[in-house]
Protein backbone atom coordinates (compact mmCIF):
# COMPACT_ATOMS: atom_id res chain seq x y z
CA UNK A 1 0.00 0.00 0.00
CA UNK A 2 1.05 3.65 -0.50
CA UNK A 3 -0.25 5.79 2.14
CA UNK A 4 0.24 9.94 2.21
CA UNK A 5 -1.22 10.86 5.61
CA UNK A 6 -0.38 14.80 4.75
CA UNK A 7 -1.99 17.22 1.91
CA UNK A 8 -3.78 20.39 1.26
CA UNK A 9 -6.82 21.46 -0.92
CA UNK A 10 -8.28 24.66 -2.25
CA UNK A 11 -10.48 24.37 1.64
CA UNK A 12 -7.14 25.97 2.91
CA UNK A 13 -3.82 26.63 0.85
CA UNK A 14 -3.56 24.32 -1.99
CA UNK A 15 -4.79 24.38 -5.31
CA UNK A 16 -6.42 21.25 -6.22
CA UNK A 17 -10.09 21.42 -5.27
CA UNK A 18 -10.66 18.20 -3.07
CA UNK A 19 -12.42 16.45 -5.84
CA UNK A 20 -9.16 17.24 -8.07
CA UNK A 21 -7.03 16.07 -4.59
CA UNK A 22 -8.54 12.35 -4.75
CA UNK A 23 -8.52 11.98 -8.41
CA UNK A 24 -4.65 13.15 -8.33
CA UNK A 25 -3.90 11.10 -5.77
CA UNK A 26 -5.15 7.79 -7.30
CA UNK A 27 -3.71 8.62 -10.67
CA UNK A 28 -0.42 9.00 -8.83
CA UNK A 29 -0.82 5.16 -7.60
CA UNK A 30 -1.89 6.12 -3.93
CA UNK A 31 -3.85 3.77 -1.89
CA UNK A 32 -4.89 6.19 1.00
CA UNK A 33 -4.87 9.88 1.10
CA UNK A 34 -5.18 12.19 4.08
CA UNK A 35 -6.71 15.67 3.49
CA UNK A 36 -5.51 17.56 6.19
CA UNK A 37 -6.51 21.13 5.51
CA UNK A 38 -5.53 24.22 7.91
CA UNK A 39 -7.93 24.30 10.86
CA UNK A 40 -11.07 23.53 8.48
CA UNK A 41 -12.81 19.75 7.59
CA UNK A 42 -14.60 21.99 4.68
CA UNK A 43 -13.10 19.80 2.17
CA UNK A 44 -13.68 16.25 3.11
CA UNK A 45 -17.38 16.01 1.98
CA UNK A 46 -16.48 17.29 -1.28
CA UNK A 47 -13.15 14.86 -1.10
CA UNK A 48 -15.26 11.54 -0.16
CA UNK A 49 -18.09 12.32 -2.36
CA UNK A 50 -15.22 12.38 -5.64
CA UNK A 51 -13.14 9.15 -4.22
CA UNK A 52 -12.10 6.79 -7.13
CA UNK A 53 -12.70 3.48 -6.72
CA UNK A 54 -9.39 2.02 -4.68
CA UNK A 55 -8.98 4.88 -2.92
CA UNK A 56 -9.60 5.43 1.01
CA UNK A 57 -9.47 9.09 2.33
CA UNK A 58 -8.46 9.75 5.66
CA UNK A 59 -10.06 12.94 7.02
CA UNK A 60 -8.37 14.86 9.66
CA UNK A 61 -6.83 18.89 9.40
CA UNK A 62 -3.80 20.57 10.36
CA UNK A 63 -3.80 22.29 13.54
CA UNK A 64 -2.28 26.11 14.21
CA UNK A 65 -0.58 25.56 17.49
CA UNK A 66 2.44 27.37 19.01
CA UNK A 67 4.47 26.40 22.38
CA UNK A 68 7.38 28.79 24.24
CA UNK A 69 7.00 31.70 21.28
CA UNK A 70 7.24 28.75 18.46
CA UNK A 71 4.93 27.93 16.02
CA UNK A 72 4.23 24.01 15.30
CA UNK A 73 1.65 22.45 13.49
CA UNK A 74 -0.60 19.16 14.82
CA UNK A 75 -1.98 16.99 12.50
CA UNK A 76 -5.02 15.33 13.95
CA UNK A 77 -6.85 12.30 12.04
CA UNK A 78 -10.41 10.68 12.30
CA UNK A 79 -11.46 12.85 14.98
CA UNK A 80 -15.21 13.39 15.22
CA UNK A 81 -15.33 16.61 13.26
CA UNK A 82 -19.06 17.92 15.40
CA UNK A 83 -17.21 17.79 19.14
CA UNK A 84 -18.14 21.31 19.98
CA UNK A 85 -14.68 22.06 22.15
CA UNK A 86 -12.36 21.24 18.57
CA UNK A 87 -14.69 23.04 16.18
CA UNK A 88 -14.76 26.28 18.34
CA UNK A 89 -10.93 26.15 18.58
CA UNK A 90 -11.02 25.49 14.51
CA UNK A 91 -13.20 28.54 13.83
CA UNK A 92 -10.97 30.63 16.37
CA UNK A 93 -8.00 30.21 14.01
CA UNK A 94 -10.19 30.77 10.56
CA UNK A 95 -11.57 33.91 11.81
CA UNK A 96 -8.16 35.13 12.55
CA UNK A 97 -6.51 34.86 9.65
CA UNK A 98 -7.62 37.56 7.72
CA UNK A 99 -6.59 40.17 9.69
CA UNK A 100 -3.38 38.38 10.17
CA UNK A 101 -2.99 38.26 6.46
CA UNK A 102 -3.95 41.92 6.32
CA UNK A 103 -1.43 43.15 8.71
CA UNK A 104 1.58 40.74 6.09
CA UNK A 105 0.04 42.80 3.64
CA UNK A 106 0.61 45.97 5.74
CA UNK A 107 4.34 44.76 6.45
CA UNK A 108 5.03 44.08 3.27
CA UNK A 109 3.98 47.80 1.58
CA UNK A 110 6.12 49.29 4.29
CA UNK A 111 8.37 47.38 3.21
CA UNK A 112 8.24 48.39 -0.26
CA UNK A 113 6.60 45.97 -1.69
CA UNK A 114 3.82 46.53 -4.08
CA UNK A 115 1.08 43.66 -2.89
CA UNK A 116 -2.28 44.54 -2.31
CA UNK A 117 -4.92 43.21 -0.26
CA UNK A 118 -7.24 42.29 -3.21
CA UNK A 119 -4.43 40.60 -4.61
CA UNK A 120 -3.84 38.26 -1.87
CA UNK A 121 -7.79 37.52 -1.74
CA UNK A 122 -8.21 36.45 -5.14
CA UNK A 123 -5.26 33.96 -4.63
CA UNK A 124 -6.96 32.80 -1.45
CA UNK A 125 -9.83 32.55 -3.43
CA UNK A 126 -12.75 30.23 -0.91
CA UNK A 127 -9.99 28.65 0.81
CA UNK A 128 -8.97 29.44 4.64
CA UNK A 129 -6.38 32.11 3.96
CA UNK A 130 -2.59 32.09 5.40
CA UNK A 131 0.86 32.69 4.56
CA UNK A 132 1.20 30.62 1.86
CA UNK A 133 -1.28 33.01 -0.53
CA UNK A 134 0.73 35.70 0.66
CA UNK A 135 3.97 34.13 -0.24
CA UNK A 136 2.04 33.25 -3.58
CA UNK A 137 1.25 37.25 -4.25
CA UNK A 138 5.16 37.53 -3.48
CA UNK A 139 6.52 35.43 -6.59
CA UNK A 140 3.68 36.66 -8.89
CA UNK A 141 5.37 40.28 -7.80
CA UNK A 142 8.57 39.08 -8.76
CA UNK A 143 10.05 39.49 -5.32
CA UNK A 144 10.89 35.71 -4.61
CA UNK A 145 11.47 32.86 -7.11
CA UNK A 146 9.27 30.06 -5.11
CA UNK A 147 6.46 29.87 -2.46
CA UNK A 148 9.37 28.58 -0.38
CA UNK A 149 11.67 31.41 -1.33
CA UNK A 150 9.34 33.28 0.88
CA UNK A 151 9.26 31.50 4.31
CA UNK A 152 12.66 33.08 5.21
CA UNK A 153 13.56 35.80 7.75
CA UNK A 154 13.72 38.55 5.40
CA UNK A 155 10.18 37.70 4.45
CA UNK A 156 7.42 34.91 5.73
CA UNK A 157 9.18 33.22 8.57
CA UNK A 158 8.09 33.16 12.04
CA UNK A 159 9.27 36.68 13.48
CA UNK A 160 10.25 37.60 10.02
CA UNK A 161 10.17 41.15 9.18
CA UNK A 162 6.59 40.81 7.52
CA UNK A 163 5.15 37.86 9.97
CA UNK A 164 2.29 38.19 12.00
CA UNK A 165 0.95 36.05 15.05
CA UNK A 166 -2.51 35.07 14.69
CA UNK A 167 -4.92 32.74 17.30
CA UNK A 168 -2.90 29.19 17.64
CA UNK A 169 -3.32 26.64 20.02
CA UNK A 170 -1.56 25.47 23.55
CA UNK A 171 -0.40 22.34 21.83
CA UNK A 172 -1.25 20.56 24.79
CA UNK A 173 -4.56 21.58 24.50
CA UNK A 174 -4.83 20.40 21.11
CA UNK A 175 -4.18 16.76 21.97
CA UNK A 176 -6.33 16.68 24.80
CA UNK A 177 -9.22 18.67 22.46
CA UNK A 178 -8.74 15.97 19.74
CA UNK A 179 -8.44 12.64 22.16
CA UNK A 180 -11.78 13.95 23.45
CA UNK A 181 -13.06 13.89 19.46
CA UNK A 182 -11.82 10.59 18.65
CA UNK A 183 -8.68 11.26 17.09
CA UNK A 184 -4.88 10.86 16.70
CA UNK A 185 -2.27 13.25 16.77
CA UNK A 186 1.23 14.20 14.63
CA UNK A 187 3.64 16.62 15.43
CA UNK A 188 4.02 17.85 11.41
CA UNK A 189 7.51 18.33 10.11
CA UNK A 190 8.94 18.91 13.50
CA UNK A 191 12.46 19.37 12.71
CA UNK A 192 11.70 22.11 9.42
CA UNK A 193 14.74 24.61 10.24
CA UNK A 194 14.47 26.56 7.06
CA UNK A 195 10.86 26.99 8.53
CA UNK A 196 12.01 28.92 11.36
CA UNK A 197 12.91 28.30 14.85
CA UNK A 198 11.56 24.92 15.14
CA UNK A 199 10.59 22.81 19.08
CA UNK A 200 13.15 21.60 21.02
CA UNK A 201 13.73 17.82 21.39
CA UNK A 202 12.75 18.25 25.20
CA UNK A 203 9.40 19.91 24.46
CA UNK A 204 8.36 16.43 21.76
CA UNK A 205 9.01 14.59 24.85
CA UNK A 206 6.39 17.11 26.88
CA UNK A 207 4.42 16.00 24.03
CA UNK A 208 4.74 12.25 24.06
CA UNK A 209 4.08 12.55 27.58
CA UNK A 210 0.81 14.32 27.45
CA UNK A 211 -0.81 11.98 24.67
CA UNK A 212 0.75 12.50 21.35
CA UNK A 213 0.88 9.68 19.05
CA UNK A 214 3.79 10.32 16.70
CA UNK A 215 5.84 12.56 14.29
CA UNK A 216 6.06 12.99 11.02
CA UNK A 217 9.70 11.94 9.91
CA UNK A 218 9.72 11.27 6.28
CA UNK A 219 8.95 14.79 4.97
CA UNK A 220 10.58 17.23 2.29
CA UNK A 221 12.13 19.61 4.66
CA UNK A 222 13.86 16.83 6.56
CA UNK A 223 17.27 15.44 5.04
CA UNK A 224 18.42 12.18 5.57
CA UNK A 225 20.56 12.79 8.95
CA UNK A 226 17.36 14.62 10.46
CA UNK A 227 15.31 11.57 9.86
CA UNK A 228 18.11 9.47 11.31
CA UNK A 229 17.61 11.14 14.56
CA UNK A 230 13.91 11.83 14.27
CA UNK A 231 13.36 8.43 14.49
CA UNK A 232 15.68 7.33 17.25
CA UNK A 233 13.71 10.03 19.25
CA UNK A 234 10.39 8.53 17.88
CA UNK A 235 12.20 4.87 19.12
CA UNK A 236 12.79 6.55 22.56
CA UNK A 237 9.50 8.33 23.28
CA UNK A 238 7.26 5.18 22.03
CA UNK A 239 6.08 7.54 18.92
CA UNK A 240 4.57 6.65 15.66
CA UNK A 241 6.75 7.69 12.34
CA UNK A 242 4.90 8.96 9.78
CA UNK A 243 6.10 10.06 6.21
CA UNK A 244 4.02 12.34 3.50
CA UNK A 245 3.71 15.12 1.19
CA UNK A 246 2.59 17.56 2.71
CA UNK A 247 1.26 18.14 -1.06
CA UNK A 248 0.04 22.13 -2.14
CA UNK A 249 -0.65 21.21 -5.94
CA UNK A 250 1.16 23.45 -7.74
CA UNK A 251 2.00 26.14 -4.42
CA UNK A 252 4.86 23.45 -3.88
CA UNK A 253 7.24 20.96 -6.15
CA UNK A 254 6.66 18.50 -4.33
CA UNK A 255 4.22 15.44 -6.17
CA UNK A 256 1.65 13.60 -3.66
CA UNK A 257 3.09 9.98 -2.51
CA UNK A 258 6.30 11.63 -3.00
CA UNK A 259 7.09 10.17 1.16
CA UNK A 260 5.21 8.09 2.70
CA UNK A 261 3.45 6.04 5.71
CA UNK A 262 4.23 2.36 6.63
CA UNK A 263 1.34 0.05 6.15
CA UNK A 264 1.96 -1.06 9.88
CA UNK A 265 1.64 2.96 11.23
CA UNK A 266 -1.16 3.39 9.26
CA UNK A 267 -3.09 0.07 10.24
CA UNK A 268 -2.00 1.46 13.96
CA UNK A 269 -3.18 5.04 13.71
CA UNK A 270 -7.09 3.28 12.30
CA UNK A 271 -6.87 1.29 15.68
CA UNK A 272 -6.29 3.82 17.61
CA UNK A 273 -9.05 6.35 16.42
CA UNK A 274 -12.33 6.13 17.45
CA UNK A 275 -14.03 9.60 16.29
CA UNK A 276 -14.21 8.77 12.63
CA UNK A 277 -13.18 5.98 9.76
CA UNK A 278 -11.30 5.65 6.66
CA UNK A 279 -13.79 6.47 3.79
CA UNK A 280 -13.20 3.68 1.47
CA UNK A 281 -13.99 4.69 -2.21
CA UNK A 282 -16.27 2.27 -4.87
CA UNK A 283 -14.08 -0.96 -4.40
CA UNK A 284 -11.34 0.61 -1.90
CA UNK A 285 -9.81 -1.08 0.37
CA UNK A 286 -10.41 0.28 3.81
CA UNK A 287 -8.34 0.71 7.06
CA UNK A 288 -4.96 -1.64 7.16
Amino acid sequence: MRIDLHTHSTASDGTDTPAQLVANAAAAGLDVVALTDHDTVRGHAEAAAALPEGLTLVTGAELSCRIDGVGLHMLAYLFDPDEPELARERELVRDDRVPRARTMVRKLQELGVPVEWEQVARIAGDGSVGRPHVATALVELGVVETVSDAFTPEWLADGGRAYAEKHELDPFHAIRLVKAAGGVTVFAHPAAVKRGEVVPESSIARLAAAGLDGIEVDHMDHDEPTRARLRGLARDLGLLTTGSSDYHGSRKTVGLGEYTTDPEIYGEITRRATGAFPVPGAGGRGPA
